[in-house]
């Protein structure tokens, strides 16, 4: 049964874009490097490697990108490579004078997405192949910076060799570990990507894309003092690292007309890029059709690029013909869809939590059940701030999650204190400090 859903009503009018970051997260432009003294010798670019260890899903490899670009158009000089295993990469896009070395896929056990392991491969051939690789990139390369996305060793140890050898030169680059706010639950400690042997031994600093104040990573996580210490708290990642709004958007794909002619309040349907998306948009328009008649709810769903032709097939065979639905896939131009909506449904992984800080957008997470944890406790801390509703995935069932939505909908959004949305401008200024000097072999981090 629904509780009152008459109450999805046409909200307030919609305000542009830059309205709403104004009452939400800040706003923070990434200014270019300062032009060099008049006859002072040109100074050489530095060289940065960045590794994603995405093989399904978008997390590592939506990080690495937004360093990735935040770094090139502040550095413009610098010669930046990505190397990466994802299959998500190419319709991403690499920023502008990016370049990138693509790995062999790593398939994950199961098929489905869901465990978050990688599968023991069919061809050890893959594995030596991706490891040489990545050899040939860095010491090719000869970086001054590596930047890793949460898995110290890499997929599978694959980085440990690189790495060793690394430690041996004379001059080494410096290594830096850029982590998730919540890498995994605190109380599955073995399920971590971390290794803190690996961290202490080969790498200089570790870069948290989170504040500690919402999330203490270093204390739930049981940091030993040696990693603490070069341990550095960025803020979250901007997904408008410039600032700029994207062009002509206002809030709400209805116009005032429109909505003077009873067209209804807009909710965008955000699944997680994984393949385990379905269950989420099917959860939802089963809900929809609870409504009643005179509840005028118009809704955009993104299936993602990854979600198997069979349960899309399912989707569109049960949903397609609902009035007010439209299905697109992925697109890389998401912005638009955000500034869009009155209100997105979607899961809490760390690439969505912080593209809705950063629209200042208003949402209900339905965070993922993978027996990590780290999107409930995500999401339970956001709402706890009065960012986003909640629905547990434990109690996920139709009626709950269009309940919902109504209730969201109905409501004006609560004021929230700002979030630290200064990722970026940190790392770019870390990146320029260690970029600049190497390690000599023997010093310690």
């Amino acid at each position: 049964m629904i509780a009152d859903a008459s109450r999805v009503t046409t909200p307030p009018p919609a305000r542009s874009l830059v309205e709403k970051r104004r009452t939400g997260p800040p706003v923070l432009r990434l200014a270019g490097r300062e032009p060099a003294a008049a006859g002072s010798p040109p100074e050489r670019g530095a060289k940065i490697l960045l590794y994603s260890h995405d093989v399904v899903g978008l997390g590592s490899i939506w990080r690495t990108l937004l360093v990735a670009g935040a770094l090139k158009r502040t550095l413009p000089d610098a010669a930046i490579v990505v190397v990466t295993g994802s299959p998500t990469l190419h319709p991403l896009h690499l920023p502008a004078g990016v370049d990138h070395v693509a790995l062999p896929w790593l398939a994950r056990s199961g098929g489905d997405g869901q465990d978050g392991s990688v599968a023991a491969l069919a061809y050890p051939e893959v594995k030596r192949m991706r490891r040489a690789i990545l050899r040939a990139a860095t010491f090719g390369l000869d970086p001054d910076l590596i930047i890793i996305d949460q898995r110290p060793a890499g997929a599978e140890g694959e980085l440990l060799g690189t790495l060793a050898a690394l430690r041996k030169r004379r001059r080494r680059p410096r290594v830096v570990l850029g982590l998730k706010d919540i890498p995994g639950s605190p109380t599955h400690a073995r399920r971590s990507p971390l290794s803190f042997p690996t961290i202490e031994h080969y790498y200089d600093e570790v870069w948290v894309y989170g504040v500690q104040a919402l999330f203490d990573t270093v204390r739930a996580h049981a940091f030993p003092d040696t990693v603490a210490r070069k341990t550095v708290f960025c803020g979250y990642l901007d997904a408008l690292p410039t600032g700029d709004p994207p062009e002509g958007s206002m809030v709400g794909a209805h116009p005032p007309e429109a909505r003077a002619n009873g067209a209804g309040p807009h909710v965008l349907v955000l699944p997680g890029w994984a393949a385990d998306g379905s269950r989420l948009i099917e959860t939802y328009l089963q809900g929809l059709l609870q409504l009643p008649r005179r509840c005028a709810l118009r809704t955009t769903v993104v299936l993602g690029p990854v979600m198997a032709a069979d349960r899309r097939a399912a989707l569109f065979e049960r949903f397609g013909r609902l009035p007010d639905v439209s299905f697109l896939d992925a697109v890389p131009a998401i912005e638009r869809r955000y500034v869009e909506a009155d209100l997105v449904v979607s899961t809490a992984g760390y690439d969505r939590v912080c593209e809705l800080l950063s629209f200042g957008q208003r949402a209900v997470l339905v965070p993922r059940a993978d027996g990590r944890g780290e999107e409930l406790t995500r999401a339970r801390r956001f709402a706890d701030l009065g960012y986003f509703d909640v629905v547990a995935p434990d109690e996920l069932d139709p009626g709950r999650l269009i309940a919902a939505v109504t209730g969201a909908l109905g409501h004006h959004a609560a004021v929230a204190p700002p979030v630290d949305m200064g990722g970026l401008l940190r790392v770019v200024e870390r990146a320029r400090l260690l970029s600049g000097t190497r390690s000599s072999a023997g010093t310690a981090s």
